[in-house]
């Protein structure tokens, strides 16, 4: 093959026709790299500029194939579309164009229409068994799911978030026409389909880039789980980016949720990611992008993304709901009726406040319309970094949560549910993974040192008891049982979204928050058409009066304008028509 000019080559094995593909592999440290292919076949690979080694053989899909560095080590493509064994084992060729799609023409969902629903694929039994979900949850009124990450780990079964292979969809979980199929079949319900990222880290088991791409990584820097990634490489975001594109174009994700962007602490990448994937996604398609982010970067909600989940308004919740304050719920110990009051009118509560550890978070972000914001009362990091995984229904009180539920599916803000919240699942969500030896003995100390912290955790003997992360029965006790129906609330307050709020929500406006008193609030936002959505929330245990608008959405509490102990009242006034803005029908 001729030399090529150009900085970088596509990452991994890419066909090239049925049966010839184009291997590339960035390999800056290495002098010697081959390709070695099923059936004992050893092919030297031709060195290029800037550390790349290309090769074009005559292998069709399904060839199973590893790379040798120097003639000593063996490793997986790290571009990998398929993985045969595990991390461990062969990579596959595929051929990214065999899936026939049923519904090629979807076209996705405007934002805000989205209503989230959170889930584990390996928990509902893989991509497979997801479909048969999928017609409960249009009907229930949801309008996307969300799949935590499906990148290639170690075992058989983790939470997603130690991938080493982020090409290749978890094989554990089904084939990636499987993984097609049920993308497909979610369209066909209308359901938009969006896939949690992980682009801040590689897990700690069968990650081999350090051995031959040490570029990869920066030096001095680190992250909770390692070395920082080198986002200043042209190489480095090219491969995270080339994978954004895979999961939006040839699996027809509808978007993408990026997890803990504060630890890649690169804005300069993430608005290339985000102008990319516009650049080359058509521009017919309602593609979204979202952000886990503790820096609470304003600025980026306008660069290309189109939300961020809002720690911040479910913590102040949590503490109202539960009264829990250890750890990072210190931050929203004090005064957290104002804080959450902050939230609703503002978006972020910390908008370049201290915290507790004496730094500054977060930057002003009430020019921003309240769709730019994702809040839920539960999520997996928010039931799952429990110790013992309980969720919220097991924390607070029915008529508290109900009040909680009205705020959160009736807001402007967009809703996130998660998995088996709808039918308060008794089944715990708990941190597992699928380590063995002394990996798996330091995941175990490590996840129960995590809640020295708490309270009810202090004592040594009390951490003890918090399940092992690799035991099969940790996994098992977390598979949700769908045993009973969603609970009418859902099915009510997503039906008056649908119908009263969604298609004003272009052009809405937080108007402000009033705190009536500790645990009471009302907040008001003005829609797209003019009218004024008043919500007033009451987590205390007393009765309050506050004036409700005319025209009454839904109450948990009664009479309108008494505020009932534990209750929530949503309400419209009409607007001054001459104020509409943007309204959608």
């Amino acid at each position: 093959m001729p030399s090529r000019t150009l900085e970088t080559w596509p990452h991994g094995a890419i066909l090239q026709d049925a049966q010839h593909t184009r291997f590339a592999l960035w390999a800056p440290d290495a002098f010697y790299v081959s390709v070695e292919l099923q059936g004992g076949q050893s092919v030297p690979m031709l060195p290029q500029a800037e550390g790349w080694f290309v090769v074009t053989l005559p292998c069709p899909a399904g060839t199973r194939y590893h790379f040798n560095i120097e003639g000593e080590r063996d490793v997986p493509d790290p571009a990998s579309r398929l993985q045969h064994a595990g991390v461990h084992g062969d990579s596959v060729v595929v051929d990214p164009l065999a899936y026939s799609w049923r519904h090629g023409t979807w076209q996705g969902r405007p934002w805000h229409e989205a209503v989230i629903y959170e889930l584990h694929v390996g928990l509902l039994g893989g991509y497979a068994a997801v479909e048969q979900h999928l017609p409960r949850l249009a009907e229930l009124g949801v309008t996307a799911i969300e799949l935590m990450p499906l990148a290639q780990c170690p075992g058989e079964r983790n939470w997603g978030y130690d991938g080493v292979l982020p090409y290749a969809p978890q094989a554990s979980l089904g084939t990636p026409d499987q993984l097609k199929h049920l993308i497909d079949s979610a369209h066909e319900h209308g359901l938009a389909v969006i896939l949690d990222v992980v682009y801040n880290h590689f897990g700690p088991d069968g990650n081999d880039l350090g051995q031959y791409a040490s570029g990869f990584f920066r030096e001095g820097t680190h992250t909770p789980w390692g070395a920082g990634i080198d986002f200043r490489r042209r190489e480095v975001r090219d491969f995270f980016i080339e994978n954004a594109l895979m999961w939006l174009l040839e699996y027809r994700f509808d978007g993408l949720r990026l997890d803990a962007v504060h630890a890649i602490n690169d804005p300069p990448f993430l608005q290339e990611l985000a102008r990319r994937v516009r650049e080359q996604v058509d521009p017919c398609r309602h593609v979204w992008l979202v952000l886990e982010n503790e820096f609470n970067q304003a600025s980026l909600l306008q660069q290309g993304f189109d939300g961020q989940w809002n720690d911040d308004g479910h913590n102040a919740l949590h503490v109202l709901l539960t009264g829990e304050t250890d750890a990072y719920y210190a931050d929203f110990a004090d005064d957290p009726t104002a804080k959450l009051a902050r939230c609703l009118g503002e978006g972020f509560i910390y908008q370049g406040q201290t915290t507790r550890h004496g730094t500054r978070r977060g930057e002003p972000s009430g020019h921003l319309p309240p769709s730019a914001f994702v809040m839920f009362l539960q999520n997996h990091d928010q039931v799952g970094n429990r110790a013992l995984g309980e969720r919220l229904h097991q924390l607070c009180s029915p008529q508290a949560l109900q009040a909680a539920t009205t705020l959160l599916l009736l807001s402007p803000m967009i809703p996130l549910l998660f998995m088996g919240e709808e039918v308060n699942a008794a089944q715990p969500f708990l941190f597992f993974t699928d380590y063995h030896g002394a990996l798996a003995e330091a995941v175990r100390e490590g996840r129960r040192n995590e809640f020295a912290d708490f309270a009810a955790f202090s004592d040594p003997q009390r951490r003890a008891q918090i399940p092992d992360p690799n035991a099969l029965q940790t996994f098992e006790r977390s598979i949700p049982r769908f045993t009973q129906a969603p609970a009418a609330l859902y099915r009510q307050l997503l039906g008056l979204r649908r119908q009263h709020i969604v298609p004003h929500l272009p052009g809405s406006m937080a108007l402000g928050a009033q705190v009536l008193g500790p645990g009471a609030l009302s907040a008001r936002w003005r829609l797209g058409n003019g009218r004024v959505l008043q919500i007033d929330l009451n987590l205390s245990p007393a009765t309050l009066h506050h004036p409700a608008g005319p025209i009454a959405l839904f109450s948990t509490s009664g009479a309108p304008g008494v505020l009932t102990p534990f209750s929530a009242h949503a309400s419209l006034t009409p607007g001054d028509p001459s104020s509409s803005v943007g309204e959608h029908p």
